[in-house]
């Protein structure tokens, strides 16, 4: 990465301080989600973030946790933790005693065969056959909440599951739903996390919600909670990209949150090794350039610069000065950081490729600065661009040119790309005026 924070990375670590996103991304998220975000700011031993976890946990029954962290930043503990201990050891030896028949029948797998989808008629048969009763049914949801406040993930996660087997509270049924989540986040459980994610989607598509705030503050939390799996779960990339583009959370990222721009930018470019001659690719691919034009008035940073610069300028200058800044960022990004390296190489071939769909000739010297390498790495860029891509060139060494050749389309062929999808849309335009 020293290459890209030499060319065009002229920012100052100062000046891209206004394009972190820490403080709007809290706002979304679950404070024990943020924990490993602040975590990731700096040292341990740094009084700042000492001081940021601490406030951050105050409020949760972590209190091994917060007496370590009280002790470092005042000598001495500011608070009880003694007390808070015995208080939350009773409420959860009480909870776990209430809760000990239900825990038990629903852990034998014989039971579990017998329920059906039908929550009423499940909770009406434990009842009868178990013992089994609504209060204890709402002492599980107490038990997760009190787990989960404790930083017991695992268990937490076990005891809501057992929750939302029976519980038709709809409120406290998402609420536990959300609550096991971020269980599965925190345990890095992205597979599972993903079947959650896919699940409570469905629950916001297909629930009326009598008013639309609070559905489109459901996607808003949706969409930065799916930012976990989303660079840490390979296979939950195209997924959330594509859900991302659906007309729906697009209008949700424009209207609530257009910084998550930076992520659906960095997963499209990123993306372009595994998909790019698809056509869900180059869908996705305009469908970005145009939401970033539209949106330039509302948020922009260099990876949003970038598409412009790329796309919408046409400027390749502006384009590799605005890749350096984009790879500092996304160097200090949580979520992005590993993703970094393939960002810059995939935006690189982007360049050179935009570059050589408009020029016949090309210098190799001039192409190497514009991409930010030398004329040596520069040209052994170019010889893999020309293997993987099989463009139509050749290089002419003695020259140190690039010959692209760019055969004439018969006007037979632009006639067909220009029509091809008239017939489609003459139907659905017959459709609509049928209606």
């Amino acid at each position: 990465m020293a290459d890209t924070q030499t060319n065009g990375a002229t920012a100052s670590a100062d000046s891209l301080a206004q394009y972190d996103l820490f403080p709007k991304l809290v706002q979304n998220l679950d404070r024990h989600l943020v924990f490993p975000i602040i975590n990731a700011m700096g040292d341990e031993d740094d009084a700042e973030i000492a001081r940021l976890r601490f406030e951050l946990l105050k409020p949760t029954n972590m209190a091994d946790f917060l007496e370590n962290l009280d002790l470092q930043l005042h000598g001495k503990p500011t608070l009880d933790y003694q007390r808070m201990r015995e208080e939350v050891g009773g409420r959860m030896q009480q909870l776990r005693e209430e809760t000990a028949l239900i825990s038990e029948i629903l852990e034998n797998q014989d039971v579990i065969n017998q329920l059906r989808s039908d929550k009423e008629q499940n909770l009406k048969f434990l009842t009868e056959n178990y013992g089994v009763t609504a209060d204890m049914v709402n002492k599980l949801y107490e038990l997760g909440q009190l787990e989960y406040s404790c930083g017991m993930y695992e268990q937490a996660s076990n005891t809501l599951f057992k929750y939302r087997l029976l519980a038709i509270d709809n409120p406290k049924v998402d609420e536990a739903a959300w609550g096991r989540v971020a269980c599965q986040i925190l345990a890095e459980e992205y597979e599972s996390v993903l079947d959650e994610l896919n699940k409570i989607a469905e629950t916001i598509e297909s629930r009326f919600f009598g008013a639309p705030l609070p559905q489109l503050q459901q996607r808003v939390w949706l969409i930065h909670w799916s930012l976990f799996p989303f660079f840490n779960y390979e296979p939950a990339r195209d997924i959330l990209t594509e859900r991302f583009f659906q007309p729906q959370y697009i209008n949700t990222i424009q209207t609530a949150c257009p910084w998550i721009l930076r992520y659906l930018t960095a997963a499209v470019i990123t993306n372009r090794q595994r998909s790019r001659q698809s056509n869900q690719y180059q869908k996705q691919l305009k469908d970005l350039v145009r939401i970033v034009r539209q949106e330039l008035y509302e948020y922009r940073d260099p990876v949003t610069d970038f598409i412009k610069a790329l796309y919408v300028d046409f400027d390749f200058e502006e384009a590799q000065k605005k890749l350096g800044e984009a790879a500092l960022i996304l160097q200090k990004d949580f979520f992005l950081s590993d993703s970094a390296d393939a960002f810059v190489e995939a935006a690189r071939h982007l360049i050179s490729e935009s570059y050589c769909k408009i020029h016949q000739r090309i210098d190799i010297k001039d192409l190497s600065t514009r991409l930010g390498l030398s004329q040596s790495e520069g040209e052994l860029w170019i010889v893999n661009l020309i293997r993987d891509t099989r463009v139509d060139a050749k290089i002419d060494y003695k020259a140190g040119t690039v010959i692209m050749n760019h055969p004439p389309q018969s006007v037979y062929q632009q006639i067909i790309e220009r029509t091809k999808g008239g017939f489609f849309r003459t139907q659905v335009l017959s459709a609509a005026v049928g209606k």
